[in-house]
């Protein structure tokens, strides 16, 4: 079979024999299986009152109950909104109450901070299902037992809305309209061909990051739909990623340079000991990728090693390692389906060679912030939108990024956005003001970094660090938490109250790289 049929669905309709997805522990799944579970739990969302337009939010591993919410809200009309796994849950619940799920599906491995949120978002307890056992939940079986699996009724394509978090703190999902046809009639695996990914062809992707990455699951799900057999990982090592790529001939996959990182520093009898000579598009984006972390995965892995510049809201750019062999920092030109433009404060378009804030303009549909009007609009220069970035095009139409959104942090490329920590800082008692940043990290890029200034009547010092380090456990995802905490007689804040975080951050990076 050379060309597949029209998504995940006809395919398993007409190959139902066919192995789809490799789950986590080694399970084979096919086409029919899977198919078979995603119908059954759209008669149980259904069933548990969702109807077109209406959202379910998940708290899962990588998995295939996973991959099931994915087809599920497909091809029922339905918003799935993913979350991170990470998150305690406070930020779940904010999570859960402003996309208005109306169904909440957790896994028993994240089950204190699921119950939190649950509780805190007032959801009823048959709105609660759990993969495992979560007191309160009902079992994630009840929504699939004595379901048919045959395919539901009115069936209509859904879409995945992730939530971004932005500068004030609180994450915004990003919400596509509707379209109101059936799913087969949009290509959902088409976007893959902008980096050469060919329908079946033999390709397998290998699943490598957490799923409720908007990309990850991008990827994943396209892949899919085309036609290729998805294999899951759901704890990310470097020697069980190559170890799977051997196995399983695994030909693409998404990452990101920490991951590169990673493998890299593997002993080189380890390096050795796997066959990744089948990988075809190892893409990677999220953050920034060094030139000799680059460089040497290019000299490991051959030409596979392409990057792209996007984000959830849309994109983009790519560029194969030719290009940005030939063009050394490139992110790439403008996909097919978009186009690039930078403009400068004004709103005036700049020539090529001129820093200002780079504009992206899909040609497949718009979206918008979910309840934030004036975000939606605010990003805006008509049919383009920004997610803060700042770079250059050059001559012939490549894009360079030479500053990141306004003080983020990226980690593992994962985006950290400051202003939600800072508000976390200034709850404790002990805070009179408070800035989160990125310092150096040799293996995640960055780690958060906070700099208080005490109190009045509070005094600097070890025990006060650990105080606020331990208040912000309480409050923030790991990832999310400083790692440390400096103190500042005063913050250096102008007669306005702008705070001049580049003062405070400088000497962490002097002798270091960072885009400024």
């Amino acid at each position: 079979m050379s060309e597949a049929p029209n998504g995940f669905w006809a395919q398993a309709v007409q190959d139902p024999d066919r192995p789809v997805l490799i789950a986590p522990d080694g399970e084979e799944w096919t086409a029919g299986r899977l198919h078979a579970a995603c119908n059954r739990l759209v008669h149980g969302l259904r069933a548990a009152g969702l109807r077109k337009g209406d959202a379910f939010a998940v708290v899962l591993p990588n998995g295939v109950e996973f991959f099931t919410a994915y087809l599920a809200a497909s091809q029922a009309g339905l918003y799935l909104v993913p979350v991170n796994h990470h998150l305690v849950g406070p930020e779940i619940a904010w999570i859960v109450a402003d996309s208005g799920a109306k169904v909440l599906i957790a896994h028993e491995r994240f089950a204190e901070q699921a119950r939190r949120a649950a509780d805190e978002a007032g959801l009823p307890v048959e709105q609660r299902y759990a993969v495992g056992a979560i007191d309160g939940f009902r079992p994630y079986e009840y929504l699939l037992a004595g379901r048919p699996a045959t395919p539901p009724a009115e069936r209509t394509l859904g879409w995945v809305m992730n939530y971004t978090s932005g500068t004030t703190g609180r994450p915004r999902g990003i919400r596509r309209p509707l379209q109101g046809k059936p799913p087969e009639e949009t290509h959902l695996g088409g976007f893959l061909g902008i980096f050469g990914i060919r329908p079946f062809d033999g390709n397998v992707h290998l699943v490598c990051s957490p799923l409720y990455h908007t990309a990850v699951l991008q990827f994943a799900g396209a892949s899919l739909h085309i036609g290729h057999r998805v294999v899951l990982m759901d704890k990310w090592t470097p020697e069980g990623m190559l170890r799977l790529m051997d196995r399983h001939r695994c030909t693409h996959t998404h990452m990101v340079p920490t991951q590169f990182h990673r493998l890299l520093a593997l002993p080189d009898e380890v390096k050795k000991r796997y066959d990744v000579s089948a990988m075809r598009h190892a893409i990677h984006g999220a953050a920034p990728c060094p030139d000799h972390v680059k460089r040497a995965m290019i000299g490991w892995w051959g030409h596979c090693v392409e990057e792209y510049y996007a984000a959830s809201e849309g994109g983009g750019a790519f560029a194969p390692a030719d290009d940005w062999l030939k063009k050394p920092g490139t992110v790439g030109k403008a996909w097919p389906i978009s186009e690039l433009a930078v403009f400068d404060d004004d709103g005036n378009r700049l020539p090529p060679g001129e820093l200002g804030t780079v504009y992206m303009k899909m040609s497949t549909g718009g979206f918008s912030y979910h309840k934030d009007e004036d975000k939606t609009r605010k990003n805006r220069i008509g049919d383009f939108f920004t997610v803060g970035d700042l770079g250059f095009l050059d001559e012939d139409g490549y894009l360079y990024l030479r500053d990141r959104k306004i003080d983020m942090i990226i980690s593992g490329g994962v985006n950290i956005y400051p202003a939600e920590i800072e508000s976390v800082l200034l709850t404790h008692p002990a805070v009179a003001d408070a800035a989160a940043f990125g310092i150096p990290h040799d293996d995640w890029g960055e780690e958060v970094k906070a700099v208080v200034e005490p109190a009045e009547g509070d005094t600097a010092g070890p025990v006060l660090a650990e105080a606020i380090l331990a208040h912000c456990a309480e409050r923030l995802a790991g990832y999310k938490r400083p790692r440390s905490v400096d103190f500042t007689d005063a913050m250096p804040r102008d007669p306005n109250g702008k705070l001049y975080k580049r003062r405070l951050r400088e000497p962490y990076w002097e002798g270091r790289e960072r885009a400024v």
